[in-house]
């Protein structure tokens, strides 16, 4: 199940953008995810700002993963050390499973960008109710290195050897969920 389809399939994708000072004039790293999402031929279906509130963040996450048009979400901001940063602590309890291999690589990656700074990144991933959760930092160049290096080709059900696509439930499978009885 976690080899490729041999196809892209557009995907419904939310991008969240927690932030206490960014609305959607200063959100470069929303618009950048937004945007990228959507050249690559998938469909944004929600973009919000969410303050930096565990609950708040958690009940925005909870409302895409219940959401049968959302096969993605990305969420930016939060992931750091401050007082304030809660984005790990609001998503985690809603893993089924959590992807550990994300945050490694995103770290990875960004090493070669920032250096031994990389270790204040708390990105994580994860898979809920057959969605695909992406934590990246704020940072719109952290979001380029993320979206670049590993999100783009995992959302992409032609990238092999595997990617996530199988494993997140299509519009087709949702429609016949979602029959009235």
């Amino acid at each position: 199940m976690g080899h490729a389809n041999k196809q892209f399939e557009s995907l419904g994708v939310a991008v969240l953008t927690v932030s206490d000072t960014r609305d959607r004039s200063t959100d470069t790293s929303g618009e950048y995810l937004a945007v990228n999402a959507t050249e690559s031929g998938h469909q944004v279906i929600k973009r919000e700002i969410v303050i930096d509130d565990i609950y708040l963040i958690r009940a925005c996450v909870s409302a895409y993963i219940a959401d049968p048009a959302i096969q993605a979400v990305i969420v930016t901001g939060g992931t750091g050390f401050t007082s304030r940063d809660s984005t790990p602590e609001a998503v985690k309890p809603l893993f089924d499973k959590e992807v550990e291999g994300f945050g490694e690589l995103f770290r990875y990656l960004s090493f070669k960008e920032i250096g031994t700074s990389t270790i204040q990144s708390r990105a994580i991933s994860g898979l809920a109710n057959n969605t695909v959760i992406f934590c990246l930092p704020g940072s719109t160049n952290a979001c380029k290195t993320a979206w670049a290096g590993i999100i783009e080709a995992q959302l992409n059900g032609a990238h092999g050897p595997c990617n996530f696509v199988p494993h997140l439930q299509t519009n087709e499978a949702l429609q016949c969920a979602s029959r009235p009885i």
